[in-house]
């Protein structure tokens, strides 16, 4: 599921270990990126592979150094920076280790990025304070911290039409047929600190009847193209070794589904999402949006 990140004890020891698209063709040109920080390098691999996505022709081969706070781990990260020349970006806080690692940058000749520096240097000019330069604050294991636990806790406990006496708990309520990314749309939506539960619809099955008597929870409707559904079900069917056709995967048994579940959300005025063009984390987005209106009454 993705939502909590390993981190080595032992930072930038490894300077050979590196990651590589899959996508890379094998004409594209080598770009070994060095991705150092001083927490656990998450803000500092997205940011990259955001940037990263827009340039083709490269096979950007990633190396990553989390958990660098001393002079001792920026030798290291220097030395295979050394063997492995190319771009580095950076999260580090503190001005003795940066002013180490951009020194060393200079003398490689190779660019050093601060991903950070301009949104901390906007927000000090705006706030009129200067940034306290703790390194991986952001992680502490504050309120929101055990927040979005406990709604990670709650997301596992009401997958999939669990737990369904005590849905009035959730502040989101995920319903729609099988394979409509519900669990997934879930699992994010909790690390964010959202209690979000789902339910199933399935043809010939009514709902539990504790759906329909929910005050709190916003109930949301996903819903996805027929066509698509069939892909994505027979996916899932081959994944463990099924090949037969079922009703699951027959394209008018889908569409009635879908039908139903649209005019099941229509009488109960439930917002609907199509996900079929969107990523989790756009569908997400979305589901906040209703939710705070849902939340402010608007």
């Amino acid at each position: 599921m993705g939502m909590m990140l390993a981190v080595s004890a032992k930072p930038a020891t490894c300077p050979q270990a590196c990651t590589e698209y899959p996508q890379a063709m094998s004409t594209d040109r080598i770009i070994h990126v060095h991705l150092v920080s001083d927490s656990t390098g998450e803000t500092v691999d997205r940011v990259a592979d955001a940037c990263l996505v827009q340039f083709t022709g490269i096979t950007p081969r990633k190396h990553p150094y989390p958990l660098v706070r001393t002079q001792r781990h920026i030798d290291r990260v220097l030395g295979s920076i050394e063997r492995d020349p190319g771009p580095v970006v950076f999260t580090l806080v503190d001005a003795k280790i940066r002013s180490a690692l951009q020194d060393g940058c200079r003398r490689l000749q190779v660019p050093a990025i601060p991903v950070l520096d301009p949104v901390i240097g906007a927000l000090g000019s705006f706030l009129g304070q200067t940034a306290g330069g703790v390194a991986g604050k952001q992680h502490e294991m504050d309120a929101e911290y055990f927040k979005r636990i406990d709604a990670m806790t709650f997301a596992l406990a009401h997958d999939d039409g669990q737990a369904t006496w005590n849905l009035e708990q959730a502040d989101i309520v995920l319903v729609g047929v099988s394979r409509s990314s519900k669990t997934p749309t879930c699992l994010y939506l909790a690390n964010k600190g959202y209690k979000a539960a789902n339910v199933p619809l399935v043809a010939g099955v009514a709902p539990p009847e504790e759906l329909f008597r929910l005050t709190k929870p916003l109930v949301i409707g996903l819903t996805n193209d027929p066509n698509r559904l069939v892909q994505i079900r027979r996916n899932r069917l081959d994944s463990l070794a099924q090949m037969e056709e079922t009703d699951y995967t027959d394209i008018e048994t889908i569409r009635q589904e879908v039908a139903l579940a649209r005019r099941l959300c229509t009488d109960n005025n439930w917002p609907m999402l199509d996900v079929a063009r969107r990523s989790i984390e756009e569908t997400a987005a979305a589901i906040v949006t209703l939710y705070t209106q849902h939340r402010g009454g608007g």
